[in-house]
Order: structure tokens, then C-alpha cells, then sequence
């Protein structure tokens, strides 16, 4: 796993010591991380802080040439909402760590040019895997269903 996966992966782990969702996303731009976030919908009683989106707030305002040259890390595949997000800001490129707990707008961001990197990383799917056998219905609240 590399460095800023590792870092979305902290994250997640956040989220999870907080009594939260364990979802966690970078932003990173030229090398360097540029905002860090993690599901926070238990936390804050939030209908839209996803990891994806929690990042991109704690980011702060960038330039639309800054977001071009953006890659977001995210240890989930992203949701519907945070697929939005990517296509609006014109992020090119998102890592996923694992897309088999559950496979978001993949086919959405890859029509919309945005380019797909599934990691299928076992320490994202063991986290996943873990608290959704141990939290069904929070898990259940946050997909949706």
C-alpha cells in the first residue's frame, strides 16, 4: 500500500476510534496531501460528510487548475454523491482502495473521464468488512438502504 493510501487508511481508522463509519479519502496535488477527511455522518449528524466530501471541505477553496492536477484517495468506492463532487471539481484521477464491500458511481466517473485505480486492498476491505458485520444497520443508514 502506498503512502497515501496508507494516509486515507488513518483516516478511516479516525472515523472508526470516533464511533463513526470507517471511510476515509486524500487529496493530493503535486505530490503533497492537500486535505484529509473522514466519514463523519455519526460524528456531526450529517447528512453529507462522507470521507470524499470531508476532505474536499477540509481542503479549503482551491483553483479549478489545482484540482486538475488533483488524485483523491478514497478507501471506499465513492458514493453516488462524492462521484458528483469529483466530476464537478474535475478531479481526473481517484484510487479506490476497494470496491467489493461496495462498488459506487464507477461507471459514472469513468463516462465522465475521470480515471479509476482499484487498489483492492485487503486492510480496506478487512476494515470494511469487519464493522459492517458489527454495525449492519449504521451501515445500512449510510448506503441507503
Amino acid at each position: 500500500m502506498d503512502d497515501f493510501m496508507q494516509a486515507a487508511v488513518e483516516e478511516a481508522k479516525k472515523g472508526l476510534a470516533e464511533s463513526g463509519i470507517p471511510i476515509g479519502a486524500v487529496l493530493v496535488i503535486d505530490g503533497k496531501i492537500r486535505g484529509r477527511g473522514h466519514n463523519q455522518r455519526v460524528q456531526k449528524s450529517s447528512v453529507v460528510l462522507h470521507a470524499e466530501m470531508d476532505c474536499l471541505e477540509n481542503a479549503g477553496r482551491l483553483r479549478a487548475a489545482d484540482y486538475k492536477r488533483a488524485t483523491l484517495y478514497t478507501t471506499l468506492s465513492p458514493c453516488a454523491m462524492c462521484s458528483g463532487a469529483i466530476v464537478l471539481y474535475g478531479i481526473p484521477e481517484v484510487v479506490i482502495g476497494e470496491n467489493q464491500t461496495f462498488r459506487g458511481s464507477e461507471e459514472y466517473l469513468r463516462s465522465n473521464g475521470v480515471k479509476l485505480v482499484l487498489m483492492d486492498s485487503s486492510a480496506c476491505k478487512d476494515l470494511m468488512g469487519q464493522f459492517i458485520r458489527e454495525n449492519p444497520a449504521l451501515w445500512n443508514e449510510d448506503i441507503g438502504e
